[in-house]
């Protein structure tokens, strides 16, 4: 297991093209390679086989609708610190925002209370009067603000 955690860490680090990540260290489902996916925890090639067939994603819930038959809600959670759907601010479903690890029902209310979000800045002003920087830029690298 410890390899295989090493072995993670270092293709998300070196291998992964800057196009595949949401933010440095979270891949981006839609965009990974089957090797990639079966480096992730609770992988295996059929389950990456599987997300692959079943993309693209437009939602976190959509991919969760693949995995929930192989794994539990806890190997869910875990999955989703290093792979996960990048969610639009302005358009992510209560459901969606949930997906998001240690993500409470009310930090939920207030992503969705400040929409529409006109920048990345903007969110990080206004969720940063709930939480401290460190845990805003951990919440940054699930979602992104579309560009006009």
């Amino acid at each position: 297991m410890f390899w295989k955690n090493w072995i993670c860490a270092a293709v998300l680090l070196v291998a992964v093209p800057a196009a595949a990540q949401v933010r440095p260290g979270l891949l981006n489902p839609n965009k990974a390679t089957e090797a990639q996916l079966d480096l992730m925890p609770h992988f295996n090639a059929l389950l990456a086989q599987a997300v692959i067939a079943k993309r693209p994603f437009a939602a976190p819930t959509d991919m969760d609708k693949v995995l929930v038959g192989s794994l539990n809600e806890t190997q869910r959670q875990q999955l989703y610190t290093r792979l996960f759907v990048p969610l639009n601010l302005n358009t992510a479903t209560a459901d969606d925002i949930m997906h998001i690890p240690g993500m409470s029902r009310r930090m939920m209310g207030e992503f969705r209370e400040y929409r529409p979000y006109r920048s990345i800045g903007q969110f990080r002003h206004e969720i940063g009067k709930y939480v401290n920087k460190d845990e805003v830029a951990r919440l940054e690298r699930y979602v992104f603000v579309p560009e006009k």
